[in-house]
């Protein structure tokens, strides 16, 4: 029997709709699933295609060309492990294993450097695009060693979305280095969805526009620079009817947010490291809160504030909220971005800015047209500090920012939570401030716990006997 060019592991939408995708660009692929019953289900739905199922590990594996080439589309943490722990006596030095889940990138470090001494290469790959990006051509962040990248990268550049004739997959770097830009992919992702959400609640709760009328607007926005998956699925949403209420279903869905964890770990990152991240905070934060659902009806009904309602020309509120979203997008990317600067630093991914930005165009859920202006900002400058340090985006920031205060405002007034646009605010404030109130709390360090503080006009370490005791009497 022909032996498949590659095998995957782990029959879930996304990992049968990988499979499809690699069959359809002339890729012979081995299946197996830890439900045997699955596998046998999926290669049954499609006996034209060229897909061979497994029904044991060893099975699986004998089928498999060398190098053996295996993807995992499991569950991170455990079972991943248990995965590996299966397949790991069946390889030989020079065969590949890749994890295409959400795993977190140390975990990539640790497998990587465990399989390293028996010869076996390991990829970590981000793969994002959702269930239709799987099937028709994802965003791939594949990062391990260089070898396993030219393994690898035919079959990733087959299947991969494609912009502008570019493929949107590229080598990330060594080590974890796909899975951690994944990461900070998933937070930016977060940071959206947030400022969109709240753009959707000012616009519906404050300006009481219908969902039909919230269905024009986001169109609208999705033909100018806001051009993006996001804003055009948002769009869609409006328009979709539950058949058996005939209400639009966005008005059925309960709002208590979840989240898989990958916008959590960017934040907790970036502490880490010592990243500001506010606006992808914010989101997590803000998931976080919407899970208080008992909490908050008891509170609404104890603790008052304004009524939901922004008093102003329709018209003009559109105007300033969509202005206000293109500024705090720009905030909430040079947060990620200036996280993965420094954290490529600190682990030594040796990241490409430009072609991350480059292969987000296409297939993944953060794709829009503005990542084409952060790649030229990049190609510009390839050691850019700050995105809003490019001149192009200070412009456009300097140009908004009136919007962002104003947008901020009219929430508060009308008392309509925006905790992304209120942080993205403070940082565009905050990172243009030359002189922060940071003297105050070195100078509370010093007094309680002797912590010192750096002057103004002189270099050292200082330290001020804020109170005198009875000796200096």
């Amino acid at each position: 029997m022909e032996k498949a060019h590659i095998g995957l592991t782990g029959l879930a939408v996304m990992g049968q709709n990988l499979v499809l995708n690699m069959e359809r660009n002339q890729y012979h692929v081995a299946v197996h699933n830890r439900t045997t019953q699955t596998m046998r289900d999926f290669v049954a739905a499609h006996p034209d295609k060229n897909i061979i199922g497994c029904g044991t590990i060893e099975e699986f594996v004998a089928a498999i060309e060398r190098p053996r080439k295996i993807m995992m589309l499991v569950k991170a943490g455990k079972p991943v492990d248990a995965v590996i722990g299966q397949i790991k006596p069946l390889l030989e030095p020079g065969d590949l294993l890749i994890d295409g889940g959400n795993s977190f990138f140390k975990d990539t470090e640790r497998r990587n450097e465990a399989l390293k001494t028996d010869g076996i290469l390991y990829i970590g790959t981000g793969v994002s695009g959702g269930e239709e990006g799987a099937l028709w051509g994802p965003s791939i962040m594949p990062g391990g060693q260089p070898e396993a990248w030219q393994i690898i990268r035919p079959i990733f550049e087959a299947i991969t979305a494609k912009m502008d004739g570019e493929p949107c997959v590229c080598y990330i770097g060594p080590g974890g280095s796909g899975h951690y830009v994944k990461m900070v992919h998933n937070g930016i992702e977060y940071g959206d969805m947030q400022l969109i959400a709240e753009a959707y609640d000012l616009l519906h709760r404050g300006l009481g526009l219908s969902n039909a009328e919230l269905h024009e607007v986001f169109s609208e926005w999705n033909r100018g620079e806001l051009e993006s998956y996001l804003i055009e699925i948002t769009a869609d949403i409006f328009t979709k009817n539950d058949p058996e209420t005939g209400q639009a279903v966005v008005d059925l869905i309960l709002d208590q947010a979840q989240q898989k964890g990958t916008g959590k770990w960017t934040s907790q990152d970036s502490l880490d490291l010592g990243v500001p991240t506010p606006t992808i905070n914010a989101a997590v934060e803000s998931r976080i809160i919407s899970a208080y659902k008992a909490e908050r009806v008891a509170a609404s009904k104890i603790l008052t504030g304004p009524e939901p309602k922004i008093n102003a020309d329709s018209e003009m509120v559109i105007g300033l909220v969509r202005n206000a979203l293109y500024a705090a997008k720009i905030c909430s990317y040079a947060q990620g971005f200036a996280l993965m600067r420094l954290a490529s630093k600190e682990y030594g991914y040796n990241l490409s800015y430009g072609e991350i930005a480059c292969i987000w165009r296409g297939g993944c859920i953060i794709r829009a047209g503005f990542l084409n202006e952060i790649r030229e900002a990049f190609i510009r400058n390839p050691n850019l500090p700050n995105l809003m340090m490019d001149h192009e985006f200070s412009e456009l920031m300097n140009l908004h920012q009136t919007s962002l205060r104003k947008v901020v405002t009219l929430a508060a007034e009308s008392g309509i939570p925006a905790l992304a646009f209120s942080s993205a605010l403070a940082y565009f404030d905050a990172y243009r401030t030359a002189r922060l109130p940071a003297n105050l709390t070195q100078a509370q360090r010093d007094y309680f716990g002797a912590h010192t503080y750096r002057r103004t006009d002189k270099e050292g370490d200082f330290h001020t006997q804020w109170i005198e005791d009875d000796l200096g009497k």
